[in-house]
C-alpha cells in the first residue's frame, strides 16, 4: 500500500493536464485566512483567466444566512509550494452577487488608491517585515517556553542559535523556502528578541503586490505550523509584561523619495504622517495599545514621533537615507495583525494624495 506521504507527493503532470487551483480570500474577522480548492482544465498563469468562484459567507462571518453567497474574484497567482508542479495559489477578493465589494474586502479600496496616476507615477515601494509567534498547540504558550513557566531575560534569544535559545527554526527555514518558490519577494527572515518569536521580511515590492504577497506568505505559514502542530499567532502583544510585542513595520518610498533631494520629500511625507497620526493607529491593528507602550522598542501609541535611526520612534528614518539625501523610511507603528492592503494604501494615500488643509 502506498504511504500518505507518498499520494500526496504525486506528480499530477506525468498523468494529466489539469491542474489544482487553491483559491485564498480573508474572512470575516480580518486575520482569518480561508481556502478551497478546485480543478482547472489546464495551466493558468493570469488572473483574469481563471473563473470566479463562491462560498458560503454565513459560515465566515461575511453574510446573512438567507443570502449567504459571496463571489471569489481572482486577483493574483503564485506556484502552490504544497501540490508542486503546474498547481498554484490564488488570492481572491470577495463581492456580493451583484458585484460590490463586502465591508470586509480591504483589497478593493486599495486597488483604486493604487491605480490612482499620482499615486502609480511615484511608484511606491514596500518592505513590510512580519513578525509573529509561534505557540505550543495544547497550552497556547510560545514555543521552546516552560509550560506554565518563564524562560530568562530577553536578550540571548535575538538572531541566535542554540537549542537552548532558538525554538522553531525547522518551521521558519520551511517557510522562507515555501515562499520563495511561491515567487513571493520574500528578502530575509531572523529569531526575534522574544523568544518563540520570529520575523520574516516581504519587499521591496511595488503597490499592491506587497500586500498580496504578505497574505500569501501567511497563508503559506499558516499551512506550515498545521503540519508542525504548532499554533501560529499574530498578537501584537502575546505575552503581558516585560517581553517584545510583535509589530509589522513597514518600510517605504516614493521614486521622489529615491531621486536626489528625496529626504526633503520624506521629512515632508512623515510630516503628513504626524498630522494623521490618530486615524493611522486606528487603522494599524487590533490590540496595538498593549504594544505601542513607549517600552521594547516602540512608541507611545498617542504621541507621533520620529527620528534618524531611533527605534522608539513611531517613524524611523535609516543613517544611509540621511546620509545619501534620499531613500525610505520605516513606519514602526503597524501591529503583527494589521492588514496590508489597508496600511499600503493608506501611506500611499497619505503621503501622496492627501493635501493638509
Amino acid at each position: 500500500m502506498s504511504l500518505l506521504s507518498d499520494l500526496i507527493n504525486l506528480n499530477l503532470s506525468d498523468s494529466t493536464e489539469k491542474i489544482i487551483a487553491e483559491y485564498i480570500w480573508v474572512g470575516g474577522s480580518g486575520m482569518d485566512i480561508r481556502s478551497k480548492a478546485r480543478t482547472l482544465p489546464g495551466p493558468v498563469t493570469d488572473p483574469s483567466k481563471l473563473p470566479k468562484w463562491n462560498y458560503d459567507g454565513s459560515s465566515t462571518g461575511q453574510a446573512p444566512g438567507e443570502d449567504s453567497e459571496v463571489i471569489l474574484y481572482p486577483q493574483a497567482i503564485f506556484k502552490d509550494p504544497f501540490r508542486r508542479g503546474n498547481n498554484i495559489l490564488v488570492m481572491c477578493d470577495c463581492y456580493t452577487p451583484q458585484g460590490e465589494p463586502i465591508p470586509t474586502n480591504k483589497r478593493f479600496n486599495a486597488a483604486k488608491i493604487f491605480s490612482n496616476p499620482a499615486v502609480a507615477a511615484e511608484e511606491p515601494w514596500y518592505g513590510i517585515e512580519q513578525e509573529y509567534t509561534l505557540l505550543q498547540k495544547d497550552v497556547k504558550w510560545p514555543l521552546g517556553w516552560p509550560v506554565g513557566g518563564f524562560p530568562g531575560p530577553q536578550g540571548p534569544y535575538y538572531c541566535a542559535a542554540g537549542a537552548d535559545k532558538s525554538f522553531g527554526r525547522d518551521i521558519v527555514d520551511a517557510h522562507y523556502k515555501a515562499c520563495l518558490y511561491a515567487g513571493i519577494n520574500i528578502s530575509g527572515i531572523n529569531g526575534e528578541v522574544m523568544p518563540g518569536q520570529w520575523e520574516f521580511q516581504v519587499g521591496p515590492s511595488v503597490g499592491i503586490s506587497a500586500a498580496d504577497e504578505v497574505w500569501i506568505a501567511r497563508y503559506i505559514l499558516e499551512r506550515i505550523t498545521e503540519i508542525a502542530g504548532v499554533v501560529l499567532s499574530f498578537d501584537p502583544k502575546p505575552i503581558p509584561g516585560d517581553w517584545n510585542g510583535a509589530g509589522a513595520h513597514t518600510n517605504y518610498s516614493t521614486k521622489s523619495m529615491r531621486n536626489d533631494g528625496g529626504y526633503e520629500v520624506i521629512k515632508k511625507a512623515v510630516e503628513k504622517l504626524g498630522l494623521r497620526h490618530k486615524e493611522h493607529i486606528a487603522a494599524y491593528g487590533e490590540g496595538n495599545e498593549r504594544r505601542l507602550t513607549g517600552r521594547h522598542e516602540t512608541a507611545d501609541i498617542n504621541t507621533f514621533t520620529w527620528g534618524v535611526a531611533n527605534r522608539g520612534a513611531s517613524v524611523r528614518v535609516g543613517r544611509d537615507t540621511e546620509k545619501n539625501g534620499k531613500g525610505y523610511f520605516e513606519d514602526r507603528r503597524p501591529a503583527s495583525n494589521m492588514d496590508p492592503y489597508v496600511v499600503t494604501s493608506m501611506v500611499a494615500e497619505t503621503t501622496i494624495l492627501w493635501k493638509p488643509t
